[in-house]
């Protein structure tokens, strides 16, 4: 790349973020004074009146003691209820940001010696108008009614857990770090949850037990303590402590404090969990095969959590079985890179989010998720235990040791032993995590390394298949908040590998800044010659790459009068040039218009330029006679993108794409309608159908891909999900079945049936599997 060119992009990304200096920060980072209708008049024996506030104008609830326990049936009829005024003044952040909430929320918290209670009672102008889509264990948050519970137990303004419930008295936990930079949803705790509808609303309660918490005993610092209430129908978002709508309530630094309230040891939470597993698997046999036979095996092994320190939790597995895992859903892939599967392993998704080094997509908004950044993810956790196409490759046993170190510091190491197979040699792969905060909230540096070691087995002849063969990967990265709403994300890592002569890096730094009403997003990342991680996740090496992502979010009354609730006009810019001679390897520009409508639903219209340079000759149809030539291929493709409500019986998405593909034009339709009756039963069907038509080669293709989903849930314990696939080039047929009862706490009965066969005239024995799994989960 030329010097000028080199400047001319780094000059438009500085312009670019310098705007951002142009835009006030105070409408993302005001903290409006809660207002709404009053509150009861305390009685005789309230502890504090509604409303009171630190000297640091955070908000604060008193909490209750009590000696004799509460008993937790939804019904707040206990005396520490009735005898003390609640805390309300719920302010919204959707829609009308800052305003009062339309429905008023009572909330209380109560301690004894070994739970703390929380209670909620959810006051409704149209209480047979809640919605609930769902009862499962952490079901979808934002698609129904819900409560939510932020507790920082640390009361470091940093990290939390989250604790959360629907008016079937359905529960979710989870755990939240570094502000929601690292969200674990598979975190679990043992806790109890009941609910009961009202005359004038729906009432909720909550029992912790401090043993399924980590807190500081001896510290002074009070514990933080938000609350959050959906209200769907209104598509409403109102908190106890103001959150702007920019962001969530993972938004710790915001939250108020619980004051009075007094713990003892959280003592020494030791789990054990065995589990005794029993299948019988035949393989997909093929056309020139003999027919195979139905093998037949038992396991047994075991998981074990212990609290080391007050902060830190040690995690060990020993024989794990992921056969009851989630199956991974087929899609239809016209690049020429291996796509992106999500983890679904518990063991891996459990504080996975310690491990994740980089920056959260800018998508951290009420009822949004953060997808990690797929051109470089660092450490991917898929690469252990499974082969590249998916199938398992055995594990002896891993330990993970994750929490907070100190005060100011969070440690995460990992470490899993390969058993290997006929194909895989054993290795052991591990991974080392450091966080030091620095002052404010947002700030931290941290290093991190990385190490993939064969241990013995087979010789695949590659060089990764040598016994000696040795991957490190290794570097630092810091997180800087700037001001409320602009943080700077960077990281430098080198790897050295056994045949990859001296080694590679790759660096990334981008400058994101968050607000309501604009939002900017830019940076650059390398990857260099040389660079291999066998941890990690990537497409290309030898590039540098420039993004841009910024857009507006203008919203008025005369909008949300006639339905519409923000538009986002956007841009999304992603520019890679080869390292060594400045050429352009790929390049999309995607310019969007989107509509958020009141009731949640949501159309986008977008113009999608596009250049990609094959390296290496490529079939985006499996039944081409001929590959697309290797070289540069541009074109446009323009989508439209239609999400109705997900709050409704009936539901769709769809995603209607056309225009230009390589050397030729496409259609694509990839749509889905979803029925629910009620809470229990939900189908989906879906199906991915794309036309094309290439000049080089001379050729046409269609792919068609049809996806069936069913869940049911008999109770919020015990559900059922079936998910089947047919994909119309290969003429494959996927099905699993899985039965998940729930039937003591962290306590599984799994029973899964898995179908693989293809279907042509001459088709080979289909591929059957049949997994019992029983699990029981044992404290001390």
């Amino acid at each position: 790349m030329t010097t000028a060119r080199a400047a001319t992009h780094a000059a438009a990304l500085v312009a670019a973020l310098a705007l951002t200096a142009l835009v006030p920060a105070h409408a993302s980072a005001q903290r409006p004074a809660p207002t709404g209708p009053a509150a009861r008049g305390p009685s005789a024996a309230a502890i504090r009146p509604e409303g009171h506030r630190a000297a640091d104008a955070r908000r604060e609830l008193l909490a209750i003691p009590v000696e004799a326990g509460i008993r937790v049936d939804g019904i707040l009829d206990d005396a520490a209820w009735r005898q003390n005024a609640p805390s309300s003044d719920f302010v919204q952040a959707e829609p009308l940001e800052g305003r009062p909430a339309t429905e008023r929320t009572d909330v209380w918290i109560a301690f004894d010696a070994d739970y703390l209670y929380i209670a909620a009672h959810l006051h409704d102008s149209q209480p047979d108008a809640t919605i609930t889509t769902d009862i499962r264990k952490d079901f979808k948050e934002e698609d129904q009614d819900d409560f939510e519970v932020l507790l920082d137990t640390f009361g470091d303004r940093r990290n939390g857990y989250v604790f959360s419930t629907n008016v079937e008295g359905a529960r979710h936990d989870r755990q939240v770090a570094l502000e929601g930079r690292e969200v674990n949803q598979s975190w679990d705790a043992v806790w109890d949850v009941r609910t009961q509808r009202a005359a004038d609303g729906w009432s909720v309660e909550m029992r912790i037990p401090f043993r399924a918490l980590r807190f500081d005993q001896a510290s002074r610092q009070p514990w933080g303590v938000n609350f959050s209430r959906h209200i769907r129908r209104k598509n409403e978002v109102d908190f106890w402590s103001p959150v702007p709508r920019a962001f969530n309530l993972n938004r710790v630094s915001l939250a108020g404090n619980v004051v009075g309230l007094r713990v003892g040891s959280a003592g020494r939470d030791l789990r054990v969990k065995p589990y005794i597993a029993g299948n019988t698997v035949r393989a997909l046999g093929t056309t020139t095969a003999p027919s195979p036979r139905f093998s037949r095996d038992v396991d047994v092994g075991a998981d074990l959590k212990a609290a080391i320190t007050p902060g830190l939790t040690l995690d060990v597995t020993l024989n794990p079985d992921f056969g009851q895992a989630e199956a991974d859903e087929q899609q239809v892939n016209l690049t020429q890179f291996s796509l992106f599967l999500p983890e679904k392993r518990d063991f891996f998704l459990e504080n996975s989010g310690v491990f994740y080094i980089g920056d959260a997509a800018r998508n951290n908004r009420v009822n949004t998720v953060p997808t990690p950044d797929e051109d470089n993810l660092l450490f991917f956790s898929r690469r252990i235990g499974l082969s590249s196409t998916g199938v398992q490759v055995p594990i002896d046993g891993g330990l993970r040791l994750t929490g907070r170190l100190t005060e100011s510091s969070r440690l995460g190491i990992l470490s899993i032993n390969e058993r290997g197979d006929d194909a895989n040699r054993r290795a052991n792969s591990s991974v080392f995590r450091f966080r030091q905060n620095l002052g404010r909230v947002g700030n931290d540096l941290g290093v991190f390394a990385m190490q993939r070691i064969n241990l013995g087995g087979p010789d695949t002849g590659a060089v990764r298949g040598r016994g000696d063969y040795v991957n490190r990967v290794y570097g630092i990265d810091n997180n800087l908040r700037l001001f409320r709403t602009l943080d700077w994300n960077s990281y430098v890592v080198r790897t050295e590998a056994t045949g990859a002569g001296a080694g590679g890096y790759a660096w990334r730094s981008t400058v994101n800044r968050e607000g309501n009403f604009f939002h900017a997003k830019g940076g650059m990342m390398q990857l260099g010659p040389g660079f291999q991680n066998d941890l990690g996740y990537y497409r290309r090496t030898d590039i540098r790459k420039y993004l841009l992502d910024t857009g507006l979010r203008p919203r008025s009354d005369w909008l949300r009068a006639h339905g519409v609730r923000e538009f986002h006009p956007h841009i999304v810019w992603d520019y890679q040039e080869d390292l060594e001679t400045g050429d352009m390897v790929s390049k999309n520009l995607h310019t969007g218009w989107s509509a958020f409508f009141n009731n949640g639903a949501v159309v986008e219209l977008s113009a999608n330029p596009r250049y990609n340079r094959l390296l290496v000759p490529f079939k985006p149809n499996a039944k081409m006679a001929e590959p697309i030539p290797a070289g540069g291929y541009g074109w446009t493709d323009w989508m439209v993108y239609i999400v109705s409500d997900q709050s409704r019986p009936i539901s769709t998405d769809t995603r209607i794409i056309w225009g230009g593909l390589y050397a030729g034009s496409q259609r694509t339709v990839n749509g889905s309608v979803t029925i629910r009756a009620g809470y229990r039963l939900r189908a989906t069907l879906g199906v991915q159908r794309t036309a094309a038509t290439l000049d080089r080669p001379n050729v046409a293709f269609v792919n068609n891909l049809v996806t069936a989903k069913l869940n049911y849930s008999f109770t919020t314990n015990m559900f059922i999900d079936a998910l089947s696939q047919y994909d119309e080039v290969t003429r494959q047929f996927n099905a699993n079945v899985r039965f998940n009862l729930i039937h003591h706490p962290l306590s599984d009965l799994f029973i899964v049936y898995n179908d693989q066969r293809i279907i042509t005239p001459d088709a080979p024995v289909p591929g059957r599997a049949l997994i019992v799994k029983f699990t029981q989960m044992l404290a001390f």
